[in-house]
């Protein structure tokens, strides 16, 4: 069996985990300076108040499993992106201690709404930054970081990062959709309906422009005939954009938060394809940067036994607070 395969594939379904999750709780956040009434604010915090810290399971997850199964990997990355990695870790902190704080005062309440938006706003900004710059290339000098400090901030690193804060945005829009009613509702649908706009033009951009700077990626698109296959990812975008679009328009509830997490994964799966087997992109592969194979089969037990205990667990959280949120009641009470 090839066991660092298995890995990177657990550890992909961690990182997607957390974006889908985690991602449209920082997407309400993100959404706050468009919904001024208070009474709305309460409301969006309260979809995500059982769930939003048990989101991260999945970035601990991630973080932890790179570092204990792709060590070489994970010393490479580490110093290449230290400053966006404490920059998100620092949002979210902030985050968090934002939402515990905000309903428990009344003079203050604004003041903890800006640090709400503005943690959830470094987050995942530094999130789409640390994409960008892996997908522009780390400098490798015998298996060592050798960039500069700076290396990880580009037009191009600081667009991903955009792109990210516009796909949260739109993540959040569509969890509004399906969770609350009457004006709010009706707001959040033009929001979802506006960010997917957006960030599928993000998209376009980056999968027009990453081939054209760079030879590796655009031999891996477009080499005949072993591009064949991946030209299904284009023709799955214009599918899942105009399903987004549809059901935005036609006031369905569930769908358009459905179709968003296809565009993530579909633009996971893109980025996927452009580096791998690449853990470091055009350095390291994943097979170069793995632990020992004992080590990885030893670790491949604990995942097998705790991983489905996180999803069910995490099932079952999100089963039990299903429907609509109740305006009167909720987190503060």
């Amino acid at each position: 069996m090839d066991y660092a395969l298995i890995w990177a594939i657990l550890i992909s379904v961690a990182v997607f985990a957390y974006v889908a999750l985690d991602g449209f709780d920082l997407g309400i956040a993100l959404l706050f300076p468009w919904f001024k009434k208070e009474e709305d604010r309460d409301v969006m915090m309260n979809t995500v108040a059982p769930v939003w810290d048990g989101n991260e399971t999945w970035l601990v997850l991630g973080g932890g499993g790179l570092l204990a199964v792709f060590p070489l990997a994970y010393s490479v990355l580490m110093p290449a992106l230290y400053m966006p990695v404490i920059a998100m870790l620092l949002g979210l902190i902030f985050r968090g201690v934002a939402f515990e704080y905000r309903f428990k005062t009344k003079r203050a309440k604004g003041v903890w709404d800006l640090s709400f938006i503005i943690g959830s706003l470094i987050a995942a900004l530094s999130q789409g930054i640390m994409l960008g710059a892996m997908l522009q290339g780390i400098e490798v000098t015998d298996r060592a970081y050798s960039g500069g400090w700076f290396d990880w901030l580009t037009p191009f690193s600081f667009f991903c990062g955009v792109a990210v804060v516009i796909g949260y945005m739109m993540l959040g829009a569509t969890w509004l959709v399906m969770k609350t009613k009457g004006d709010l509702q009706r707001q959040s649908y033009r929001a979802g309906w506006y960010s997917a706009i957006l960030l599928v033009a993000c998209i376009t951009f980056v999968s027009l422009y990453l081939p054209y700077v760079d030879t590796y990626i655009a031999e891996r698109w477009f080499t005949y005939p072993a591009s064949v296959g991946l030209w299904v990812l284009p023709v799955l975008l214009v599918v899942i954009t105009l399903g987004l679009l549809r059901s935005l328009h036609k006031r369905q509830e569930g769908r358009p938060y459905l179709w968003g997490l296809g565009l993530f994964l579909l633009s996971f799966a893109g980025f996927a394809v452009s580096i791998f087997p690449y853990l470091v992109p055009r350095s390291i592969t994943l097979w170069q940067a793995a632990a020992p194979e004992n080590s990885l089969k030893f670790l491949l037990v604990g995942a097998v036994v705790l991983l489905p205990i996180i999803f069910a667990y995490t099932g079952y959280t999100y089963w039990v607070f299903r429907g609509k949120v109740d305006p009167n009641s909720g987190y503060h009470d």
